[in-house]
């Protein structure tokens, strides 16, 4: 490990994030009885500008009074190329109970845009007397904010965890989509001829790069990196599909904008109990093998070492995680 030690942010369940239109009060009691690990409340994108200021009141007046449970609670604020933002901010800091944990800040271009809001919430938070600080959710949906990714991911104390807003992201790239996450036909490498003449293709995932290289961010400045949103809600194979990939990769959430997406979520970022089983084997193997003087030992036909006992150990304390929310 390197001499410098980076400070994790809180630990916090993060399987699901459940998206919830501000505007649409009505949805609030629902959510809060999901099963979702986090939710937040938007007031961004899923809101009409006209709508924009009583969906504020709206989320304010929830925050104290719905019954949220052990659920994470963020407020999605508007982009801080907006006017609404800094009313979101100032508002909901100032009026709402301390139940909010988080405040997700969209479309972050640079490391100025996280200090700006940081500021911000610091003055509210001492003027008020805030006894809870709140942490910051930062979405990356831009070409800016992949480009200063690891800078922004340090920008604050503040900050708890990465979001790949994967729509956005693909209008700021041009990418040439129109879907909200998922496989694209034409992201694919067609095989040389065979021996009959014919050829194979194999379809990509065009958003493992943006998705890695959001993770490594993330994890290198101990911060949560969260898959965003797929648009498909109707297709749970997929959905499924695309939260197993960004599993792999590291992520430990997906957004869900659908509640039926919430189930999926969990389970997908949930270790499997068979992983964990094996989790907990190489620990016992490596034990045991510490105590007779080895630093690696085979385990079903493979080689196990400390650093399996590492990957382990995570699966492990994650699913501990999960038991005891």
């Amino acid at each position: 490990m390197s001499f410098l030690m980076i400070e994790p942010a809180p630990p916090r369940l993060n399987r699901s994030e459940l998206a919830v239109p501000g505007s649409q009060p009505q949805l609030f009691e629902k959510a809060a009885k999901s099963a979702a690990d986090v939710i937040f409340l938007d007031l961004e994108d899923a809101v009409a500008p006209d709508e924009k200021a009583q969906a504020r009141k709206n989320i304010i007046e929830a925050i104290g009074d719905v019954d949220w449970g052990r659920k994470s609670l963020s407020v999605r604020i508007n982009g801080l190329d907006t006017h609404y933002m800094y009313r979101d901010v100032v508002d909901v800091l100032e009026q709402a109970s301390e139940r909010l944990d988080l405040i997700m800040i969209p479309k972050v271009g640079t490391a100025s845009d996280v200090y700006a809001i940081d500021m911000l919430c610091t003055q509210i938070e001492t003027a008020k007397g805030r006894k809870k600080r709140v942490g910051f959710e930062m979405i990356i949906e831009t070409a800016l904010g992949m480009q200063n990714v690891h800078e922004i991911a340090a920008a604050s104390k503040r900050n708890e965890s990465l979001h790949f807003g994967v729509a956005d992201y693909a209008a700021s790239t041009k990418a040439r989509t129109t879907s909200i996450g998922g496989a694209n036909a034409d992201y694919a490498v067609l095989t040389e001829p065979l021996a009959d003449g014919s050829r194979q293709t194999h379809w990509g995932d065009m958003w493992h790069y943006a998705i890695s290289r959001m993770v490594v961010a993330a994890r290198a400045n101990g911060l949560r990196p969260v898959d965003g949103p797929f648009g498909n809600f109707s297709d749970s194979e997929a959905f499924r599909a695309a939260g197993l990939r960004a599993a792999v990769l590291g992520c430990e959430g997906k957004w869900a904008i659908h509640p039926s997406q919430v189930v999926l979520a969990n389970e997908v970022m949930s270790p499997s109990e068979a992983d964990v089983t094996r989790a907990k084997r190489i620990l016992v193997a490596m034990d045991e093998a510490a105590k007779a003087g080895k630093g690696a030992v085979s385990l079903d036909g493979r080689l196990i070492d400390y650093a399996s006992v590492r990957q382990a150990e995570v699966l492990v304390q994650k699913a501990a995680q999960i038991a005891n929310q």
